[in-house]
């Protein structure tokens, strides 16, 4: 039998910052409103794997729902063990915005940013 003594607690699956929480909030409460953002990894580009999200009416039986900021978000399952300890933020540049992912279990990214790899 483990030991719990000696076992620690893992990080969140995925945080916000209160740019990210802002942001969501308008979308939840506009174009979104009734729906959740869901987050997935796919496979794409040249390093592998890309964040993936979409707005759903209903999770999944097998989504983890993260809590943050008072908003909610769903993560498909099999992207946990990819997403843990991921700081989610929205960023406004002078040409693009969007949502931007800080994952400590990125081992390195393409050269254009669009997918990474662990």
């Amino acid at each position: 039998m483990a030991d719990i003594k000696n076992s620690r607690s893992l990080p969140p699956i995925m945080t916000l910052t209160d740019r990210a929480a802002s942001r969501l909030n308008k979308l939840y409460e506009g174009a979104e409103k009734g729906k959740v953002l869901r987050i997935s990894v796919g496979t794409r580009g040249c390093s592998g794997l890309s964040y993936e999200m979409n707005f759903v009416d209903d999770s999944l039986p097998t989504d983890e729902k993260v809590e943050d900021k008072n908003l909610v978000l769903y993560i498909d399952q099999k992207a946990t063990l990819f997403l843990i300890g991921t700081v989610m933020d929205y960023e406004t540049k002078e040409l693009e915005s969007g949502f931007t992912f800080t994952n400590p279990n990125e081992k390195g990214r393409c050269g254009c940013g669009e997918s990474f790899h662990v």
